[in-house]
């Protein structure tokens, strides 16, 4: 006979996979399910993609000749090919989903896409190819890296990065490069690294939509990287900081410039390029 203490383990046991079951394949850590209910599968050339059943999708090709693009900027490749997830539920994507954005990147190399973005993209709010270029810009950088380099990489670069590449400036919500270089000339400028800490709270920025100015500062940073000092010595630095996290150790030795010299200067540029002062 099984002893009573064996009976409360084997209940125990029960409970936690159930409760782990759900966690993977309705709940939060779905994005890591190795099991995927729900949804149909589609593998194209460059992407896998999973269609929940009942949603209105079926555009794959749109989505699958993105990656070359992507690729060629970041002088990467994906390996393995991105899996990306189109929902039409927004319940089950809530519950799936870390946050409500519309899009989710994860370091598995999954992308999420909300039920509201894909109504958005055919109402004109917003363009999909250039969101999912953004978030697949992510989840390339996040596939070089370990679940912790995921976490310490540079946080405004790699949203930086992600604008700058897709040129999303001047679109949907995001303010163009002389909008946001006015705005900054204007005093509105959140220090990199305060972005995702408590410091970005306690920062004041005057500007219509906060997350979609930052995240145009940031592109700002590096197209300004790119173009003064070019492209190769920015991918090095991109690349560099895959494999370590000492920002400013890798910032000197690529640039030969403090990092906080380098903003001094860039913010100087800004107020001497900002067009809207020029107009008036």
């Amino acid at each position: 006979m099984i002893s009573k203490m064996k009976k409360i383990l084997i209940g125990i046991t029960f409970v936690v996979s159930g409760f782990l079951g759900y966690l993977f394949l309705f709940s939060k850590l779905f994005t890591f399910s190795p099991i995927i209910i729900g949804f149909n599968k589609h593998e194209l050339y460059n992407t896998i993609i999973y269609v929940q059943k009942g949603a209105d999708y079926n555009d794959f090709t749109r989505i699958d000749t993105l990656i070359p693009s992507i690729e060629n900027f970041h002088d990467l490749k994906f390996t393995p090919k991105p899996e990306i997830f189109i929902f039409g539920d927004s319940l089950s994507f809530i519950k799936r989903s870390f946050s409500k954005a519309r899009f989710s990147a994860y370091p598995s190399g999954r992308l999420i896409i909300s039920p509201w973005a894909i109504k958005e993209d055919q109402q004109g709010k917003i363009s999909l190819g250039i969101y999912v270029r953004h978030e697949l810009s992510h989840v390339l950088l996040m596939q070089k890296m370990s679940y912790l380099e995921s976490y310490q990489y540079p946080k405004w670069l790699m949203e930086g990065i992600a604008v700058y590449s897709t040129n999303q400036m001047g679109t949907s919500f995001y303010p163009s490069k002389d909008e946001t270089y006015h705005a900054m000339a204007q005093g509105n400028f959140l220090p990199p690294f305060d972005f995702k800490t408590n410091r970005e709270d306690k920062t004041k920025l005057n500007v219509k939509y906060r997350i979609a100015f930052m995240y145009s500062e940031f592109g700002c940073i590096v197209d300004y990287l790119v173009a003064s000092y070019g492209k190769t010595k920015f991918l090095l630095y991109m690349k560099s900081l895959l494999k370590d996290d000492d920002h400013d150790k890798i910032f000197k030795q690529i640039y030969g410039i403090d990092f906080d010299k380098f903003l001094m200067n860039f913010r100087q540029f800004v107020e001497k390029n900002d067009t809207f002062k020029t107009i008036k």
